[in-house]
Parts: structure tokens; C-alpha cells; sequence
């Protein structure tokens, strides 16, 4: 029976003007079993009434227009938020460093540093001595202009843009202030900057006053945003997980405590370790509110327009040429 339902199939597919149907020649062909080879595709059976029958073709050209957009439907916003799993694969090197977008304070900053750490590398030596001498904060300085020197010396960096204090800079007060925002890292960095300086420079004008030390250190030099960049080391790690703050504050603190045992420059290192314990104190103040992420604006949100604005409520009726009133309403 089989044979002969395949040779009845045969002669329909050879001869299909003999009157058979092709979807019943279709029907009489055997299949192949599923799990043998290539899986096995349903031939769909003719739709009764009128209309063309099913054929490969026809089939081909229902698939391509499934597969096509439909006519008017919105296109895929280019501007919409990438899945996570996208986000997750971005490099996030970039957020160790300073954006003039996410991290405004310490991107300006960075560059005005750099400016100028640019220029005293071209200019003479001999004027370049003269501006550390007129902006260092010692006695004399902060007795005569203590707004203006405090500010000046925060504008040079001691020892280069390679020094350890410029890289620490960078990294820190960008984290910094993606965690707390702008106001708040400019805030702990200037603390402690101001803080530091006055707590090494004051015990030296009153060891002057008492014969302890020679009038000449009232005149010692005294510069940099090192002050600042430890105390924003000492902020920083009260922000961080237990894991982190640990390690963070051992080493930076066994480095300070190394540079005071070496006795290079005594009054400087104590400043760096009260610096850190500032920036310590400051825990409750940048655990207080922590700012919001700045997002990158869209660089199509200007030209997209402004957003419908939706009105909630009751609708209006609809008017027509003429108004119904009520029976004894004016009209």
C-alpha cells in the first residue's frame, strides 16, 4: 500500500494537469522520521475556498514580508538606554579619570594644574623661584595675605605632573566627587588644604616668638596640593567597603609615616598626617548625601524638541455647527 500511494504521489508532482490536488500528492509522501537527519517541515494543508494554493514560492514571499517592518512603525531610538549586559561589557577604565561632564571641579582643576605646571617648565627658573616665593604659605605670607597665598599655592604641584601627588590627585578626587559631587570634594580638598597648612604653620611662628627657632623659618617655602589630595585620601576611604578602606588607609598611611621617619622635611609630613586625619573627620559630612550620577546629555536631545506635555482629566466635547440647550436655559 505504501508503493502504491508513492507512485499515485509521482504522478501527480509529474503531471500536475491530471486533476489531482497537489496538497493530497503532498499527503502521500512519506515523511522522515524526527530524530533522523534534517528535522521535518510541516507542509500546511491548502486553505479551503478561494485563494492560491501553497507552494514554495508563496511560502518564500510570506516569510520575507513577516520579516519586513511594518509600514509606519517607530524606529528604534539610537539614544535609548543599552541593555545591561552591553553596559556591563563597556570599558570602565574611563571612570578612574576626571570628565568635564561627571567630574567638572576636578577636570578644571586638572587643567589649570597642568597649565601652569606647562608653563613653569618653559619659563625661566629664576621667575619661576620668585612665583613659589610669593605664593608659599609661610608666617609671613599668611600674617600679611592668608586668602591669597592659601589659593596661589594650591596652583602648583610639587615635584611635577609625574610626581605621586599629581597621579593621586587624579584618581582620588575624581572618585571622589563621582561619589559626593562637586561642591563637597572642592570642600574636603580646601579643608584640608587650608586646615594642614595652618596646623604646621602656626607652631612655627610661635616657636619664632619664643626664641626657639631663627627668624629665617618665617620665610620657608611651602606649596603644593599634597595637603589636599591626603585629605581627600581620608574622605575617600570612609566611602569605600570595609575591604577596600582597610588596605587604602594602611598603605597610604605607612607611606606618611615612612617619609616622617626619614626626617627630609619634618614640618611637611606632619602636615600630610593631620591632612588624613581631617579627611577622616569628614566621614559623617560626605556620608550625609551622596550626589546623584551626572548623566551625558543625548547630543540629539536639542533636536528632538521638547516632550508632548500629557493633560490628565476629563475630555472636552466634541463641537458641532450647533449648541443644544436645555429646555428654559437662555440660549
Amino acid at each position: 500500500m505504501e508503493r502504491s500511494t508513492t507512485e499515485r504521489a509521482d504522478t501527480a508532482l509529474a503531471h500536475p494537469e491530471a486533476g489531482a490536488p497537489l496538497g493530497d500528492a503532498l499527503d502521500g509522501v512519506p515523511h522522515q522520521r524526527a530524530g533522523h537527519g534534517a528535522a521535518s517541515m510541516p507542509v500546511p494543508d491548502r486553505a479551503p475556498g478561494p485563494g492560491p494554493a501553497w507552494t514554495p514560492a508563496t511560502a518564500s514571499a510570506s516569510a520575507r514580508a513577516a520579516a519586513a517592518p511594518a509600514i509606519g512603525s517607530p524606529e528604534p531610538d539610537p539614544f535609548a538606554p543599552r541593555p545591561r549586559a552591553a553596559r556591563m561589557r563597556a570599558p570602565r577604565l574611563r571612570g578612574l579619570f576626571p570628565t568635564p561632564v561627571g567630574t567638572p571641579f576636578t577636570f578644571t582643576y586638572a587643567v589649570v594644574l597642568a597649565a601652569v605646571s606647562v608653563a613653569a617648565g618653559h619659563a625661566d627658573p629664576s621667575l619661576v623661584h620668585a612665583l613659589h616665593q610669593g605664593s608659599s604659605t609661610d608666617v609671613a605670607h599668611l600674617a600679611a595675605h592668608p586668602m591669597l597665598v592659601l589659593i596661589a599655592s594650591a596652583l602648583w604641584i610639587a615635584g611635577g605632573v609625574t610626581s605621586p601627588y599629581a597621579i593621586g590627585f587624579l584618581l582620588v578626587l575624581t572618585a571622589l566627587e563621582r561619589r559626593t559631587g562637586g561642591l563637597r570634594a572642592a570642600g574636603v580638598f580646601l579643608l584640608g588644604h587650608m586646615a594642614a597648612t595652618l596646623a604646621t604653620e602656626v607652631p612655627v611662628g610661635l616657636a619664632v616668638l619664643a626664641g626657639h627657632l631663627p627668624g629665617s623659618s618665617l620665610h620657608r617655602l611651602d606649596y603644593g596640593i599634597s595637603f589636599g589630595v591626603a585629605t581627600s585620601v581620608g574622605a575617600l576611604a570612609g566611602l569605600l567597603s570595609p575591604w577596600l578602606r582597610l588596605p587604602l588607609l594602611t598603605g597610604f598611611g605607612a607611606m606618611l609615616v615612612a617619609d616622617l621617619i626619614a626626617f627630609t622635611d619634618p614640618m611637611t609630613e606632619w602636615g600630610h598626617l593631620m591632612a588624613l586625619a581631617v579627611g577622616i573627620s569628614t566621614w559623617p559630612l560626605v556620608r550625609r548625601v551622596r550626589a546623584a550620577p551626572c548623566a551625558p546629555e543625548s547630543p540629539g536631545a536639542a533636536d528632538r524638541g521638547p516632550l508632548p506635555i500629557e493633560v490628565h482629566g476629563p475630555r472636552p466635547a466634541p463641537t458641532t455647527g450647533f449648541t443644544r440647550h436645555s429646555p428654559g436655559e437662555p440660549p
